[in-house]
Protein backbone atom coordinates (compact mmCIF):
# COMPACT_ATOMS: atom_id res chain seq x y z
CA UNK A 1 0.00 0.00 0.00
CA UNK A 2 2.87 2.13 0.77
CA UNK A 3 4.69 1.75 -2.24
CA UNK A 4 1.53 2.24 -4.15
CA UNK A 5 0.90 5.66 -2.46
CA UNK A 6 4.63 6.44 -3.10
CA UNK A 7 4.63 5.47 -6.59
CA UNK A 8 0.85 7.47 -7.17
CA UNK A 9 2.79 10.73 -5.46
CA UNK A 10 5.97 10.55 -7.55
CA UNK A 11 3.57 9.48 -10.71
CA UNK A 12 1.64 12.76 -9.81
CA UNK A 13 4.22 14.94 -8.97
CA UNK A 14 6.51 14.71 -12.12
CA UNK A 15 3.40 13.58 -14.34
CA UNK A 16 1.66 16.65 -14.45
CA UNK A 17 1.84 20.01 -15.59
CA UNK A 18 1.16 21.32 -12.27
CA UNK A 19 4.22 19.48 -10.38
CA UNK A 20 6.61 20.22 -13.18
CA UNK A 21 6.78 23.53 -13.82
CA UNK A 22 9.09 25.08 -16.61
CA UNK A 23 8.83 28.50 -14.55
CA UNK A 24 12.15 29.45 -13.54
CA UNK A 25 12.59 32.17 -10.31
CA UNK A 26 14.24 35.11 -10.26
CA UNK A 27 17.00 36.16 -7.62
CA UNK A 28 20.37 37.00 -6.18
CA UNK A 29 21.06 35.72 -3.06
CA UNK A 30 24.01 34.83 -0.96
CA UNK A 31 23.93 31.64 1.69
CA UNK A 32 26.99 30.10 3.21
CA UNK A 33 29.42 32.18 1.90
CA UNK A 34 28.44 31.66 -2.23
CA UNK A 35 26.82 34.16 -4.12
CA UNK A 36 23.99 32.95 -6.23
CA UNK A 37 22.90 34.89 -9.69
CA UNK A 38 19.41 33.67 -11.51
CA UNK A 39 17.21 34.87 -14.30
CA UNK A 40 14.07 33.48 -15.17
CA UNK A 41 11.31 34.47 -18.64
CA UNK A 42 8.40 36.36 -17.61
CA UNK A 43 5.42 34.63 -16.73
CA UNK A 44 1.86 35.69 -18.73
CA UNK A 45 -0.14 34.85 -15.19
CA UNK A 46 1.90 37.28 -13.04
CA UNK A 47 1.17 40.46 -11.79
CA UNK A 48 3.58 43.41 -13.34
CA UNK A 49 4.55 44.21 -9.36
CA UNK A 50 5.62 40.15 -9.40
CA UNK A 51 7.42 39.84 -12.38
CA UNK A 52 11.42 38.71 -12.39
CA UNK A 53 13.04 42.16 -13.55
CA UNK A 54 16.04 41.57 -16.30
CA UNK A 55 18.51 44.02 -14.72
CA UNK A 56 20.13 43.89 -17.67
CA UNK A 57 18.26 44.46 -19.94
CA UNK A 58 17.27 47.87 -19.11
CA UNK A 59 20.89 49.22 -18.85
CA UNK A 60 23.64 49.94 -20.86
CA UNK A 61 26.03 47.29 -19.32
CA UNK A 62 26.69 44.32 -22.10
CA UNK A 63 27.18 40.34 -20.64
CA UNK A 64 30.35 40.97 -21.61
CA UNK A 65 30.86 43.57 -19.02
CA UNK A 66 28.90 41.40 -16.58
CA UNK A 67 31.52 38.51 -17.12
CA UNK A 68 34.37 40.42 -16.51
CA UNK A 69 33.19 42.13 -13.55
CA UNK A 70 31.96 38.76 -11.90
CA UNK A 71 35.63 37.54 -12.42
CA UNK A 72 37.02 40.44 -11.41
CA UNK A 73 35.00 41.18 -8.43
CA UNK A 74 35.11 37.37 -6.88
CA UNK A 75 37.82 35.10 -5.78
CA UNK A 76 36.16 32.17 -7.23
CA UNK A 77 33.53 32.15 -9.81
CA UNK A 78 31.94 29.32 -11.49
CA UNK A 79 29.60 29.61 -14.29
CA UNK A 80 27.73 26.64 -14.42
CA UNK A 81 24.64 24.54 -15.09
CA UNK A 82 22.85 24.59 -11.88
CA UNK A 83 23.36 26.46 -9.13
CA UNK A 84 26.35 25.36 -5.96
CA UNK A 85 23.26 23.05 -3.99
CA UNK A 86 21.47 22.09 -6.68
CA UNK A 87 23.75 21.30 -10.15
CA UNK A 88 22.45 20.36 -13.44
CA UNK A 89 25.34 17.96 -14.39
CA UNK A 90 28.22 15.84 -13.11
CA UNK A 91 30.78 17.97 -14.22
CA UNK A 92 29.17 21.03 -12.52
CA UNK A 93 28.55 19.02 -9.19
CA UNK A 94 32.24 17.44 -9.04
CA UNK A 95 33.55 21.15 -9.68
CA UNK A 96 31.38 22.46 -6.67
CA UNK A 97 32.06 19.47 -4.44
CA UNK A 98 36.52 20.03 -4.74
CA UNK A 99 35.91 23.87 -4.47
CA UNK A 100 33.70 23.77 -1.36
CA UNK A 101 36.07 21.08 -0.28
CA UNK A 102 38.46 24.33 0.55
CA UNK A 103 36.00 26.32 2.71
CA UNK A 104 36.45 29.15 0.03
CA UNK A 105 33.68 31.64 -0.57
CA UNK A 106 32.08 30.68 -4.08
CA UNK A 107 30.01 32.83 -6.82
CA UNK A 108 28.22 31.28 -9.31
CA UNK A 109 26.15 31.82 -12.24
CA UNK A 110 23.72 29.43 -14.05
CA UNK A 111 24.19 29.65 -17.71
CA UNK A 112 21.26 27.34 -18.13
CA UNK A 113 18.84 30.39 -17.76
CA UNK A 114 20.13 32.78 -20.31
CA UNK A 115 21.44 31.34 -23.76
CA UNK A 116 23.33 35.13 -24.49
CA UNK A 117 25.10 34.85 -21.23
CA UNK A 118 26.47 31.21 -22.01
CA UNK A 119 27.77 32.69 -25.00
CA UNK A 120 29.68 35.38 -23.89
CA UNK A 121 31.04 33.54 -21.14
CA UNK A 122 32.61 31.10 -24.03
CA UNK A 123 33.73 34.19 -25.71
CA UNK A 124 35.33 35.64 -22.52
CA UNK A 125 37.30 32.93 -21.91
CA UNK A 126 37.60 30.98 -25.26
CA UNK A 127 36.49 27.62 -23.53
CA UNK A 128 33.83 25.90 -25.05
CA UNK A 129 33.10 24.04 -22.17
CA UNK A 130 31.14 24.28 -18.87
CA UNK A 131 31.79 24.07 -15.50
CA UNK A 132 34.33 27.37 -16.15
CA UNK A 133 35.91 27.97 -13.17
CA UNK A 134 38.13 31.77 -12.76
CA UNK A 135 40.23 31.99 -9.43
CA UNK A 136 41.74 35.18 -8.54
CA UNK A 137 40.20 36.59 -12.07
CA UNK A 138 42.47 33.92 -13.73
CA UNK A 139 40.41 31.30 -15.80
CA UNK A 140 41.28 28.02 -14.73
CA UNK A 141 39.51 25.89 -16.93
CA UNK A 142 36.93 23.28 -16.14
CA UNK A 143 35.93 20.11 -13.60
CA UNK A 144 38.33 17.46 -15.18
CA UNK A 145 41.84 20.34 -14.71
CA UNK A 146 40.00 21.39 -11.19
CA UNK A 147 40.29 17.88 -10.36
CA UNK A 148 43.74 17.41 -11.62
CA UNK A 149 44.95 20.44 -9.59
CA UNK A 150 42.74 18.99 -6.44
CA UNK A 151 44.72 15.61 -6.82
CA UNK A 152 48.54 17.54 -7.34
CA UNK A 153 47.65 20.00 -4.80
CA UNK A 154 48.15 23.05 -6.85
CA UNK A 155 44.29 24.12 -6.21
CA UNK A 156 45.06 23.92 -2.68
CA UNK A 157 47.71 26.13 -2.95
CA UNK A 158 46.31 28.33 -5.30
CA UNK A 159 43.20 29.08 -2.54
CA UNK A 160 45.39 28.83 0.61
CA UNK A 161 45.45 33.00 0.60
CA UNK A 162 41.53 33.12 -0.01
CA UNK A 163 40.70 30.32 2.76
CA UNK A 164 43.14 32.31 5.00
CA UNK A 165 41.24 35.49 4.12
CA UNK A 166 37.50 33.92 5.06
CA UNK A 167 38.86 32.32 8.32
CA UNK A 168 39.84 35.68 9.09
CA UNK A 169 36.39 37.44 8.30
CA UNK A 170 34.51 34.59 10.38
Amino acid sequence: MARALSNLLLKGITGSPAGCSNRMVSALFIQRGMRYSTTAPNDPDTHDDFKPLDKFQDTAISLKDVVEQDVKENPVMIYMKGVPELPQCGFSSLAVRVLKHYNVPLSARNILENAELKSAVKAFSHWPTFPQIFIKGEFIGGSDIVMNMHQSGELKEKLKDIAANQEKSA
